[in-house]
């Protein structure tokens, strides 16, 4: 059995260190990746994709990545589900076990 995935495209927000209750440090990132075909009004689309940070890997990215930077994430699919106003939801999350650098985002001058 096999569960990874491998995903490159831009961060949609800075990155911003959270500290749980246990002492463990986390982070949210949305990864935004663009489809490589384009829809029937002729423009590609894009898929924002939700990635959890662990402890050092949660720190560097925080440090190191700001909005608009691409990153490359290698990680596991995790699925969980909780109830809400008697319904059952249903979520997915890339749990990263690595996170590449690739480029930051130009600055204006």
């Amino acid at each position: 059995m096999l569960n990874q995935i491998v995903i490159a495209g831009r961060l949609t927000a800075n990155p911003e260190i959270i500290t749980t209750e246990n002492n463990k440090k986390r982070t949210y990132i949305t990864v935004a990746v663009p489809r490589s075909y384009k829809n029937v009004d002729g423009t590609y689309d894009t898929d924002f994709i939700r990635c959890t940070l662990w402890n050092g890997i949660a720190e560097s990215t925080c440090e190191y990545c700001k909005k608009g930077d691409v990153v490359g994430v290698k990680g596991r699919i995790q699925t969980s589900s909780y109830e809400k106003d008697g319904d059952k939801v249903y979520t997915m999350d890339v749990i990263a076990e690595k996170v590449s650098f690739l480029s930051s985002k130009k600055e204006a001058d």
